[in-house]
């Protein structure tokens, strides 16, 4: 027997949303793209556990509830690579006219999408990328760059001297690879001998872990001068690690994302020094969504800009990276 609409998209898993749409390869896919027949845009999301990717399906829902002739169908894979698999096959199975994506990890989900696209459904890969080229388009912001000039404000504050804890994202997932490789070329540790990497932990973007880790560090190391956190959250975790031993002003703490009641207000209130933007691209996701139905064409790789928020220039809204 035939799976019904809602087994396949059971309550808990799934959102329907009048907003923005999907399409296949074709403009105007099986002839949707009006109210009475929208276009249906998949979204499977690695997770909901990150105030982040919370913010990143809020920006997506109200980006395509401006678009009455698009249905978002938000899927949550709970953190598991094996779910967002399958969610990506079901979606597969019903037709969607576009998939929207934001992987846990590269290597499980690279197969699935390639097969999606491969079939004729236009695939947007979101924030984290997967291996080769076969999808449509990918939206993120450069975490490398993220990285390195992360790498360059901590060495520079710290004048060029001192002992750093890294505590990474996950590292199976292409955002952390990245700020790693991007943080440790900006701190240029070959040009500065007196800086020194002491404690280096995979938090998987998780506050609690990052506290957690942040105790061990605290633990086995006598001296710590400052926490680079691959996220916001992360950062908050090292903070009231070192809050609760008494080490909190002893330590700068620098983090990731950047959302307005997270990590800006963490600058703002002095529990952080800096932050960086990582914008959630659902505004941008969701126009480049109907330019794909439209079958206009778009570019492989679309970039958005990043800042950095400190103490000295919150206030004025940070300030933007250069190329």
């Amino acid at each position: 027997m035939p799976l019904t609409r809602r087994q396949l998209f059971p309550a808990p898993l799934a959102l329907a949303l009048a907003g923005c749409g999907a399409s296949s390869n074709k403009p105007a896919a099986r002839g949707r793209g009006t109210a009475d027949a929208p276009w249906r845009i998949g979204m499977s999301q690695c997770n909901l556990g990150e105030p982040w990717r919370v913010q990143m399906n809020r920006d997506l829902t109200a980006a395509a509830a401006a678009h009455p002739n698009i249905e978002l169908i938000a899927k949550d894979a709970q953190n598991n690579s094996l779910t967002q698999r399958a969610h990506v096959e079901e979606f597969g199975q019903q037709g969607v006219d576009l998939l929207i994506i934001s992987p846990k990890e590269s290597a499980p989900l690279t197969r699935p999408v390639a097969q999606l696209y491969k079939a004729g459904t236009p695939v947007i890969v979101l924030d984290r990328a997967v291996q080769g080229d076969a999808y449509t388009t990918f939206i993120g912001a450069d975490n490398r760059k993220i990285g390195e000039a992360a790498g360059k404000w901590c060495a520079n504050i710290l004048g060029g001297s001192g002992k750093i804890v890294e505590l990474q994202g996950l590292m199976t997932s292409t955002p952390g690879q990245q700020r790693h490789e991007g943080f440790r070329a900006g701190l240029a540790l070959a040009a500065h001998p007196e800086l020194e990497v002491v404690f280096v932990a995979d938090m998987q973007w998780l506050e609690p872990n990052a506290r957690r880790e942040m105790e061990s560090a605290l633990a086995t190391q006598p001296q710590v001068d400052l926490v680079f956190a691959h996220n916001d959250p992360g950062a908050h975790g090292a903070y009231l690690a070192a809050k609760a031993a008494g080490r909190e002003q002893d330590i700068r703490f620098v983090g990731v994302d950047a959302l307005p009641h997270e990590g800006v207000a963490y600058v703002r209130e002095g529990l952080l020094d800096a932050t960086f933007a990582y914008p959630t691209g659902g505004a941008e996701t969701i126009a480049t969504a109907i330019k794909i139905l439209k079958g206009e064409q778009v570019p492989k790789h679309i970039d958005l800009a990043t800042k950095l928020f400190t103490r000295d220039n919150v206030d004025a809204g940070g300030e933007a990276l250069g190329a």
